[in-house]
């Protein structure tokens, strides 16, 4: 990769624009080609990020979910048709008999969602207006805010990204092993390949080496006047659908994993990085295909070839990415404590990576 000194300058000056506070870890191969640490950990004490600084991954643990369904499917006690409603025996909802686990994975089922990232931080605020945040704790807290909405798309025609399905996928990972969600991940995940420093971690609670989270407060020329912890704007616990806690070398150790059929067989190894669908909401982006799989996001060139697949995370007060680049052999992890910083910075790195 050209460029490592060029990339450092780069996310120090985004750093002195409070344009980004986090970690950047680089793999080629086995070799680690690019470090580095900028901000702080703690704002008011100034503590600094570090590269074994645990951050809040949001959604990238949806790649958590995906592993265990498989590994469930593996074991056979479901299947990839293996239908929700009837699986987990709920009544008196608007989710369609026929959506399964294949659709819950892919993003397809078509149903209500708790929260539709289309409509936007409005709609999440209306959402805890009316619901105390901090009574969301366990993945059944979920089910009240979606199982009356009506569905959205036919069942397996159309991809619309939907946290109320890896909520589904996580209560189903808890009837087919008899564990919590937070107990089987931690199990056949974490402590399966040594992800020693991911965990589910509260916000409301005290751990060493955790990266607190912050929102920017901007004036009405848009400058940064202050800023807010992300203690009121984000769910206290992990779910299903995101918050687990990690480090950027535990992601490294989870997609090599991956790769090297450690987490699942080789079928299923495989499957997680094949395309199912396209994401005819980013489709067309940059001059890319964009689809998604099992838990997994990809981006394809004109001659459909796999640019990048992994996921990306996004909450209140935190930004992350964890990308695999197959033909360069290239992983990159970004993790952030603040919002929507990752996104920019990842897109920079992409550019560095193909030029």
């Amino acid at each position: 990769m050209r460029g490592l000194k060029e990339l450092d300058n780069v996310i120090r000056e985004k750093t002195a624009k409070q344009e980004f506070s986090g970690v950047v870890l680089i793999m080629q191969r086995d070799k680690e080609i690019f470090s580095g640490c900028y901000g702080h950990a703690d704002k008011s004490w100034r503590v600094p990020n570090t590269i074994e600084t645990r951050f809040r991954i949001a959604s990238i643990s949806k790649m958590f979910t995906a592993v265990a369904i498989l590994q469930l499917i593996e074991e056979g006690k479901i299947d990839f048709d293996t239908k929700v409603t009837e699986y987990l025996e709920l009544s008196n909802t608007k989710i369609p008999k026929e959506v399964d686990v294949e659709s819950l994975l892919t993003h397809t089922s078509g149903i209500g969602d708790y929260y539709d990232e289309s409509l936007g931080d409005e709609e999440w605020e209306r959402i805890w207006s009316r619901i105390p945040i901090y009574k969301i704790r366990t993945n059944s807290d979920y089910i009240s805010l979606f199982i009356d909405k009506d569905p959205i798309n036919e069942v397996g025609k159309k991809y619309h990204y939907n946290g109320a399905g890896y909520i589904l996928l996580g209560l189903i990972i808890e009837k087919a092993s008899g564990l919590s969600y937070f107990d089987y991940v931690r199990k056949n995940v974490f402590n399966k390949i040594g992800m020693k420093d991911s965990d589910f971690l509260s916000l409301d609670k005290v751990y060493e080496r955790v990266a607190e989270g912050y929102e920017a407060i901007r004036n009405s020329d848009g400058e940064i006047i202050e800023w807010n912890k992300n203690i009121y704007t984000t769910t206290p616990d992990a779910a299903a659908d995101g918050g687990a806690t990690s480090t950027a070398h535990d992601l490294i150790k989870f997609i090599k994993a991956l790769r090297n059929n450690n987490l699942l067989g080789e079928r299923l190894s495989k499957e997680m990085f094949i395309p199912k669908v396209i994401d005819e909401e980013a489709n067309g982006a940059r001059g890319y295909t964009w689809m998604y799989g099992y838990g997994n996001s990809f981006v394809l060139n004109k001659e459909n070839n796999i640019v990048r697949c992994g996921h990306t995370g996004e909450e209140y007060g935190v930004s992350a990415r964890l990308y695999y680049y197959p033909e360069l052999e290239t992983d990159i992890i970004i993790l952030a404590n603040q919002g929507m910083c990752a996104g920019v910075l990842g897109w920079d790195i992409h550019n560095m990576l193909l030029q």
